[in-house]
């Protein structure tokens, strides 16, 4: 299953990523520069030093032989092409969000919409980020009562398959159910 990690700027897509996958990830992270300052709010993360340009991506795979195959994109709008290639054939997106800049996540979740993908939501549980109910991040994110939201720390490893697991779940109860096998013919 081809999935995509989707998310605004900082919010710890490739660290999920990294943290999930069971070989060595394929990243295209860049030192962030003075000349993207002012296009990419770096306030609320201080110790950030790169970002990603392209693609993440890692592979995980499951009990019963599930292979999930997780593409993270770049969070900043200028990017938003390539996202949209990214997204190209995937049956679902987890959307990461960050409780100090909730606002964010509605460009990110508007384009998986767009894209018609489904979705799940995990509230990357920084350390400095205030924590809410997940009612009332429910609320907040105005999400449809059937979007799975989960809380979740992308560096620890439980915590992230659970995001990822959610989704799949989310994902394979949405698809079709598999026609009856035909009777043999005489």
């Amino acid at each position: 299953m081809k999935l995509v990690v989707a998310g605004p700027f900082g919010v710890g897509k490739t660290t999920l990523i990294r943290t999930l996958s069971e070989i060595p990830t394929l990243h295209t992270e860049e030192a962030m520069t003075e000349t993207g300052a002012p296009v990419d709010d770096a306030a609320l993360l201080p110790d950030k030093a790169t970002t990603t340009v392209a693609v993440d991506f890692g592979r995980l795979t499951l009990p019963g032989q599930v292979v999930l195959y997780m593409f993270g994109t770049p969070g900043q709008r200028r990017f938003f092409p390539l996202w949209q290639d990214i997204a190209r054939g995937a049956v679902g997106a987890l959307v990461l969000a960050d409780t100090r800049r909730l606002a964010d996540s509605f460009e990110i979740m508007d384009m998986v919409e767009e894209q018609g993908l489904p979705y799940a939501v995990a509230v990357n549980c920084f350390p400095d980020a205030p924590a809410h109910p997940v009612e009332v991040l429910r609320t907040h994110l105005d999400l449809h009562a059937d979007t799975p939201l989960v809380l979740c720390d992308a560096r620890e490893r439980r915590a992230s398959l659970d995001a990822l697991i959610a989704l799949a779940e989310h994902v394979l109860h949405g698809l079709p159910a598999a026609p009856d096998a035909a009777p043999e013919q005489p």
